[in-house]
């Protein structure tokens, strides 16, 4: 292993464990300043409901993410959030418009850029959207833009579809079959993405490796 990637993987686990008790010290903070502690069967009740959700969504979307990202990309992706809507999108668009690869080290670099340059804008975006936030509040609940902003996530991944599915179409075949059926039979799912698009990977994988041995690829 390079110096740069222990050193990546070093201080990475160090701002993961600052963000972890970063957000951890929020509620206990404010159980401190009113001096109320939740009782730990209601919280362990609660956790039961949620977290085996959010468990597994954690483990699949390290899997999924991190060959793609790489290991500074996936550091600086998971401590700053929004990674399915914005890091990952950014990460592989940049690394398509340098003609670098996932995996390797011009990736690694390229995807690492990426994702610190889309957290800086993004938080830029956010800060001016809360100091306006009176001035454009009108604008944004428009009726008119609601359509929209229901539609972002998807416009995302459209834009890149183009650019990967057309590559090799074939293995996009069976994970859009698989979603569109699931969709359809189960409309409620349009809201849980963040579980979705990484069991679409893990078809697209798996359809993907039985194709090669068939030689259909």
């Amino acid at each position: 292993m390079s110096q740069y990637m222990k050193d990546t993987d070093r201080y990475g686990k160090i701002w993961i464990w600052t963000a972890v008790v970063a957000v951890l010290m929020v509620p206990v903070a404010v159980c401190l300043y009113y001096n109320a502690w939740p009782q730990g069967s209601a919280v362990l009740k609660g956790l039961l409901g949620v977290a085996p959700i959010y468990w597994t969504v954690g483990v699949i979307e390290v899997i999924t993410y991190t060959p793609m990202l790489g290991t500074g990309g996936t550091y600086l992706a998971f401590v700053t959030g929004n990674l399915t809507s914005l890091k990952a999108p950014s990460a592989l668009n940049a690394m398509e418009n340098a003609n670098v690869k996932p995996g390797t080290e011009e990736g690694e670099v390229i995807s690492t850029i990426a994702i610190a340059t889309c957290s800086i804008v993004t938080t830029l975006v956010l800060a001016a959207g809360v100091c306006g936030l009176t001035l454009i509040a009108p604008v944004l609940n428009s009726p008119a833009l609601v359509p929209a902003f229901d539609n972002i996530l998807p416009a995302l991944f459209g834009g890149l579809a183009v650019v990967y599915v057309s590559r090799n179409w074939k293995l996009a075949i069976s994970p859009l079959v698989f979603m569109v059926l699931l969709f359809l039979a189960v409309p409620s799912l349009a809201g849980s993405v963040g579980v979705l698009v990484p069991v679409g990977v893990l078809i697209a994988l798996g359809a993907a490796r039985i194709m090669y041995k068939k030689g259909w690829v």
